[in-house]
Order: structure tokens, then C-alpha cells, then sequence
């Protein structure tokens, strides 16, 4: 497995500046964003990718998967990103969200996905690349692994993959959904992504709670059954450090410096986690 990290926490850096950033924490490699607001934009990538590809090389550090928007084959720019990412042999690539519209609505959404996926399976086999959907918990239609697994069972595994998020996977199901869902997954996962999460009340005394992103030593993903579960289906893509200490999303709001410095301390834990 490589460890790689997101860009998105270091998107106010150039690409060489994170780069440097992110091989100084030990990392093997980047998840570069190419998207609106990332690292690339998605109307550049035929002109920037190859130099952000070649830079972080350029640093040691590999790049083998992207973070897209993209959800439809025919929209602006996809083709693009997905044929310049081949071009620079960078073979997995995220896929962007369908949201869930709400209830009474997943059926009729579920066969409007479905159809999109029929495009983008053929433009990834086009390309020799594979799409990830990411399981992403909230009102989207990859919050729940039994949705992913219906949606993508009949596409073709070359092209279609499923991104997997443990966090995600546990704000949705804390017991044991989180491991159902890796176990139906299991053989489609393709990439893997890393976060931890707890819930808290929103004031003491009220029946509200929110899920908020903590380092990963202090969340509820148990990591050490999530690598041994991975090991044993002989997963050996990209493992991706999302590091979202910014914002109203996480437990604690840091600065630049302090999610380096949290992204370190993630780091020693997640190795440590990876092979007990």
C-alpha cells in the first residue's frame, strides 16, 4: 500500500510547495486534486497536470491517483482529465457525488446513476483508467456501501472501482456497518481513503449530535481491524490522508502549521496501524 496525502489541505500552496510539504511528513505520494479550486483546474489540465506530475517526481514523489468533480462523461473537461491522467500514468481517478435528493427518491436516482456510470465505463476503459466512487456519508448516494455495491455491480472492474472511506463508512454505521460494508466491497476497492471521526452534542442537554473529523488516534475507526481486513483481500493501492482539521467540519480548527504538524502525528499512528 502507498501512502499518499490529499492536496486540498495544502491547496494555498503551489504545487511545488506542497509537494515539498508533503514528502518532509514521509509520504510517499500525492492525491492531487484536479477539479475547481484544486491543485489543477480542470479547463488547465492538459497543460498543467503533465508539469504537476513531472514536479512532484521531480520531489520523490509519485502520483497515482487524482481527486476529480466529475460525475458525468459528458461534462465539460472529463474526457480531458481522464486522458491526461492516463497520459501521465496516473491510473485511478475520484469521481465527484451524486447527491440524494431525499426520501422516496433513491430508485429513480439510483437508475439516473447507473446510466451516468455507462459513460463513464466506457471513458475509463477508453483511457485505461479507473474511476472511484467515493463512499461519502451524508446526502449522497455513496453514503451506504450496499448502495455503491448495487450501483456499480455491473460495471466492469477495469474501469469501475469503489473508493473507500472507513471514516465515512463508521459515521454511517459505527458497529459493524463500517466492516459489512469493506467485506461487500472487498472486491472492488481500488483506493482507500483515511479520516477518523467522533460524535458530539451540539450543546449539553439537547438530543443533537454531529460527527466531526479528530485524529485518527482519537476517533472511532478501530485501523488496526481495517489494515488486517485490506491485508487480507490483498488490497495494495493508494492509501490517502485526507488531514481536514480546517473549518466547522472538524473537532479543532488548525492552522496550516498545526495540520502539518497533526498530519505527522497521524502518520506515526496510521504506520503503526497498518501492520499490527
Amino acid at each position: 500500500m502507498q501512502l499518499v496525502m490529499f492536496s486540498k489541505m495544502l491547496g494555498a500552496m503551489s504545487v511545488a510547495k506542497a509537494g515539498e510539504t508533503i514528502k518532509g511528513l514521509g509520504f510517499d505520494g500525492v492525491d492531487l486534486t484536479v477539479r475547481p479550486q484544486g491543485h489543477v483546474l480542470p479547463e488547465n489540465v492538459r497543460r498543467d497536470l503533465p508539469e504537476a506530475v513531472k514536479t512532484l517526481k521531480g520531489i520523490g514523489l509519485s502520483v497515482p491517483m487524482l481527486t476529480t468533480a466529475v460525475t458525468d462523461a459528458s461534462e465539460p473537461h472529463a474526457e480531458d482529465v481522464f486522458a491526461t491522467a492516463a497520459q501521465c500514468g496516473v491510473k485511478r481517478l475520484k469521481l465527484g457525488y451524486w447527491r440524494y435528493d431525499g426520501f422516496g427518491k433513491l430508485h429513480e436516482q439510483m437508475n439516473v446513476v447507473r446510466k451516468l456510470l455507462v459513460g463513464l465505463e466506457r471513458l475509463a476503459l477508453k483511457h485505461g483508467v479507473v474511476a472511484g466512487i467515493h463512499t461519502h456519508s451524508g446526502p449522497f448516494m455513496s453514503a451506504h456501501a450496499g448502495v455503491v455495491h448495487l450501483l456499480m455491480k455491473d460495471t466492469d472492474p477495469k474501469a469501475i472501482c469503489a473508493y473507500v472511506d472507513p471514516g465515512h463508512l463508521t459515521v454511517e454505521g459505527g458497529y459493524r456497518g463500517w466492516q459489512i460494508g469493506l467485506d461487500l466491497l472487498s472486491g472492488r476497492i481500488g483506493m482507500v481513503a483515511v479520516k477518523d471521526f467522533g460524535w458530539f452534542q451540539e450543546a449539553p442537554g439537547q438530543k443533537k449530535w454531529k460527527h466531526k473529523l479528530v485524529p485518527l488516534c482519537e476517533g472511532m475507526v478501530p485501523w488496526p481491524d481495517v489494515f488486517k481486513h485490506l491485508r487480507q483481500v490483498g488490497f495494495d493501492g493508494p492509501v490517502s490522508v485526507h488531514s481536514e482539521y480546517q473549518g466547522s467540519h472538524s473537532f479543532r480548527d488548525l492552522t496550516v502549521e498545526q495540520l502539518v504538524e497533526q498530519t505527522r502525528q497521524d502518520i506515526a499512528y496510521l504506520r503503526t496501524a497498518m501492520v499490527t
